[in-house]
């Protein structure tokens, strides 16, 4: 097969339909004219983008520079595929890491960061230092916040869990509900792991939390210790 980003374009655009293109606006949450919507499956999208899965860096860059959010998001499903493939190099997944880092701003909805974050940042950086997480929580950018706090799902599984707490720490008074979801859901992750350090947190932070933030870090709990935070 030619893996070029020409090539996956073409097939991808070849299974749009108009169902999946109304379907896909209520997924899709940055509409101008440089973030068009295909009209594409989920499951047709990632099915394809595994058997692109050994397409070369510089033509994923194409995909993830395309206006259509499905391309995108195809390019980060291609980004995940060789990151969590076994036989990847060192090299390369620093190479992945860095592409995601620079075309940031390409990669701009809740379902692109999930998709990619865990193995193309987190698991490239569990063996390294981790100051940027810290810096993109700080980004004024939503999607780079979100990011900071999704990359540190593959460090819980690995029952590594105080970069988890720290940057939601620092994500605790976020304005977005993007990232009160994201927050709530990786802190109620790690508390799986861990509860004490979830009900540490709890304790500390649950007055200060959004609602939604709390809902979900709460939501594995017993019914009293739903009842005691949301008392709060």
């Amino acid at each position: 097969m030619n893996d070029t980003a020409k090539e996956f374009v073409d097939r991808l655009s070849s299974t749009k339909t108009k169902a999946d293109f109304e379907k896909n606006h209520s997924y899709f949450k940055v509409n101008t004219a440089d973030n068009k919507i295909l009209g594409v499956r989920y499951a047709t999208n990632f099915k394809l983008a595994k058997e692109f899965m050994k397409m070369d860096l510089k033509e994923v860059e194409k995909l993830l520079d395309n206006s259509f959010y499905e391309v995108r998001l195809g390019a980060v499903g291609i980004m995940d595929y060789q990151a969590r493939d076994k036989k990847t190099t060192e090299q390369q997944r620093k190479a992945l890491f860095d592409l995601y880092v620079r075309k940031h701003d390409r990669i701009n909805n809740w379902d692109l960061v999930d998709r990619s974050a865990p193995y193309v940042v987190g698991g490239y950086l569990n063996n390294k230092p981790r100051k940027i997480l810290y810096k993109l929580a700080k980004s004024k950018n939503l999607w780079e916040r979100r990011t900071a706090i999704v990359s540190t799902y593959f460090f819980i599984r690995q029952d590594d869990l105080a970069d988890t707490f720290k940057i939601a720490e620092l994500l605790v008074t976020d304005k977005e509900e993007m990232i009160h979801m994201a927050v709530g859901s990786w802190i109620r992750e790690a508390g799986k792991r861990d509860p004490r350090l979830l009900l540490a947190f709890l304790d500390k932070y649950s007055t200060k939390m959004p609602r939604l933030m709390l809902r979900y870090a709460i939501e594995k709990l017993s019914k009293a210790q739903k009842e005691k935070y949301l008392a709060k």
